[in-house]
């Protein structure tokens, strides 16, 4: 049988634990245990185990349960590889060492389960804003992050940067944003400029921003906690 299809850029990677198989598909090969978001796996090779991540804590449990970063993550345990996808979203690695990075949740894929990771409120995100919520995950180990497109990388120490609050992707955990926006009264009376909110940036680190104001999102993961979910977390985590 013969086909570009069998070309050897279509043929699975080998290397290191976690791996670009391509620019929007991961592969992890097992041995320590990785966290993932529920729905991202495409394929796996192996005896592997997918198991539902308890929250950890009452504390972590309840910001799971209050907040819109509702993350459901997995388990994924066992001897084999795995690939993870999402919405054929662009795959990025993000090596940390002892350092950290916070994340949107929905553009969180998978991560080492050596990481700590924990569910933060950005500064200045009232009800106006809906509350907004990242994940900073940290520790040493290894994150991959899913794009809508591909992004840029903007250096926020030179001067102040402003960022949609649904375009952005991550920023170094070392950065403390606050939400402004750009509303007024007379734009608002006159339906609005479709920019309401930014994350504000100024610091030593960096911000993720995508082409995109809206994230790729894993079966089974919402913008908000259902009520099944938070049921699943109070019996299991």
């Amino acid at each position: 049988m013969q086909s570009a299809l069998f070309e050897r850029s279509n043929l699975e990677v080998e290397g290191r634990r976690f791996a670009l198989q391509n620019a929007q598909l991961l592969r992890v090969a097992l041995g320590d245990d990785v966290l993932a978001v529920k729905g991202a796996m495409v394929a796996y090779q192996g005896q592997v185990r997918f198991d539902h991540e308890r929250a950890g804590s009452v504390g972590k449990l309840l910001k799971k349960m209050v907040t819109s970063e509702d993350m459901p993550l997995m388990r994924v345990s066992g001897q084999g590889e795995v690939f993870f996808a999402n919405e054929a979203g662009f795959v990025y690695l993000v090596d940390l060492g002892g350092d950290g990075i916070s994340v949107n949740g929905r553009s969180l894929l998978a991560f080492d389960a050596s990481l700590g990771w924990d569910i933060n409120r950005v500064r200045g995100a009232g009800v106006m804003s809906g509350g907004l919520f990242n994940t900073t995950v940290s520790g040493t180990g290894t994150v991959a992050l899913c794009t809508v497109g591909q992004p840029v990388v903007l250096d926020c120490s030179a001067q102040p940067t402003y960022v949609d609050v649904q375009a952005c992707v991550a920023w170094s955990a070392q950065l403390t944003p606050q939400v402004v926006s750009s509303m007024n009264m007379r734009s608002m009376l006159r339906g609005g400029s479709g920019e309401a909110f930014q994350y504000a940036f100024h610091g030593p680190g960096f911000v993720v921003v995508q082409p995109s104001e809206f994230a790729p999102v894993a079966q089974g993961q919402s913008g908000g906690g259902g009520g099944g979910r938070i049921i699943g977390d109070l019996l299991g985590g």
